[in-house]
């Protein structure tokens, strides 16, 4: 059996490297990928940056103008660093504009995050969890008053709504309580890149224990993670490029193996069913280079195409 038959596969558009990338290649990989029949498109987030990196709305805005049906993510926003009503306004814009197809994922980041944006570190768990509350009242009223420890308005509504009702939320975060957290307030769970293979097979069952206590059924929960890869029938060429990418963006080569899947066609298929056989029901590929190529590459490998 085709691992697309078991479960559906992501696939990140270029918009993050220590390299140039043209706009040839986000066009390519996202109208090719929708052919393909990958289920969604995604970004990160990394304003300040030591590499290439795009604005997630902004290239995602693109690729909802050149496809038709693919969805559209990004994980994660880091979310305590943005006004929760300018979020709430450019989502249901990014919505609307792709007919419903947005897929927000947002985290409460990390405390550098905190540092560069001048944002207090004091109730960094009660400003997230207000800033969802609010977002989502904005999609889902035509006039909404709010009143919290961090935000207030007064009967305003957006000047546009999410076709998606409700747009849904997903989470990227890792640590116990946040994942206790994404069982109560979230609609998916991805596990980061930068995390390691060890670490999401803990995660899944500790949000499966979470998501049964608070009366929501894991099996229709997406439990997913981000996977930088590299399919190459070369060993040392994948290992090398994913090297070179944990390296040079993440600062951890380490992570080329602890976190990062390469090899054959094979070998790359065996990893990502032990990923599955973890409690994967979606995985996102993220090629690291050669983006067209790679895509093509990882449409084989999962039986898409």
């Amino acid at each position: 059996m085709a691992l697309n038959d078991r479960i559906p596969f992501g696939m990140s558009l270029p918009h993050r490297s220590p390299d140039r990338i043209g706009m040839d290649a986000v066009r390519t990989v996202a109208v090719r990928a929708e052919a393909l029949g990958f289920r969604d498109l995604w970004v990160t987030e990394n304003t300040l940056d030591r590499v290439m990196s795009f604005d997630p709305v902004v290239v995602l805005t693109y690729a909802a103008a050149v496809t038709l049906r693919i969805g559209l993510g990004a994980s994660v926003l880091v979310l305590p660093v943005h006004d929760p009503r300018m979020v709430a306004h450019q989502w249901a814009t990014l919505d609307y504009v792709s007919d419903g197809r947005a897929l927000m994922g947002v985290g409460i980041g990390q405390p550098r995050h905190l540092r560069e944006f001048q944002i207090p570190g004091e109730g960094r768990v009660g400003r997230f969890r207000e800033q969802i509350e609010l977002i989502r009242a904005l999609w889902a009223r035509e006039k909404t008053t709010h009143h919290g420890r961090f935000y207030h308005l007064d009967d305003v509504g957006l000047g546009v709504r999410p076709v998606q009702q409700p747009l849904p939320i997903w989470m990227g975060v890792g640590h116990p309580d946040a994942i206790r957290r994404a069982a109560v307030l979230a609609d998916g769970w991805m596990g980061a890149g930068g995390s390691t293979t060890e670490d999401f097979r803990r995660a899944v069952p500790l949000l499966r224990a979470a998501l049964e206590r608070a009366g929501r059924d894991p099996g229709g929960f997406p439990i997913s993670k981000r996977i930088f890869i590299a399919v190459d029938d070369r060993a040392d060429v994948a290992r090398g490029e994913l090297l070179r990418w944990y390296g040079e963006v993440y600062r951890n080569p380490e992570g080329t193996d602890t976190s990062g899947i390469h090899g054959s066609v094979e070998l790359v298929r065996e990893q990502l069913e032990a990923m599955i056989g973890a409690g994967a029901n979606h995985l996102l590929l993220n090629p690291v280079c050669r983006h067209v190529e790679q895509l093509e590459a990882l449409a084989e490998v999962v039986g898409l195409g």
